[in-house]
């Protein structure tokens, strides 16, 4: 006789993925409730987005986060790819802490440069199992490595 391992709902699954990114969004507005006035008051870059943006973009962005991570999942994904994949949420729940309610600028500038790494190495292990997941991501990678460009010139321009 062989043990057989259960069968999970890939539905139940995806709406566990959406889950745990919404807890990593949901932290993030938490930690953004000032985060309109503080960004009126810093010195920014001429190019810096509106601060509407933000929310929608994250919006979107969450959601081809969790879809990405699901997709990969599909796959049997390696440990590795899901550890880079955790890494990176860590990440990201802590930049907004840091920068608004913390007013520390600079740990968020390191904090985002480690996110940034982590996302890239995410792309790669994910990329080797699931394409349409690494794609999902590029998305993702490519606005934060705008913010980080915006994190760095604030701490330069205050």
């Amino acid at each position: 006789m062989t043990d057989r391992v259960p069968q999970r709902n890939p539905w139940l699954v995806l709406a566990g993925f959406f889950g745990v990114v919404a807890v990593v969004a949901v932290v993030a507005a938490l930690a953004a409730t000032s985060a309109k006035d503080v960004y009126a008051r810093l010195e920014q870059p001429s190019w810096a987005a509106p601060a509407t943006w933000f929310g929608p973009v994250w919006t979107v962005l969450y959601g081809t986060i969790a879809l990405a991570g699901w997709l990969y999942w599909r796959t049997d994904g390696e440990t590795r790819g899901f550890a880079a994949y955790g890494i990176g949420l860590l990440a990201n729940l802590l930049w907004t802490p840091l920068f608004f309610e913390g007013g520390a600028a600079k740990a968020a500038l390191v904090d985002i440069v480690v996110l940034d790494v982590v996302v890239v190495v995410t792309i790669v292990l994910f990329a080797r199992r699931s394409k349409a997941a690494a794609a999902l991501l590029v998305p993702y990678l490519a606005w934060i490595l705008y913010a980080t460009a915006l994190n760095t010139a604030i701490v330069a321009l205050n």
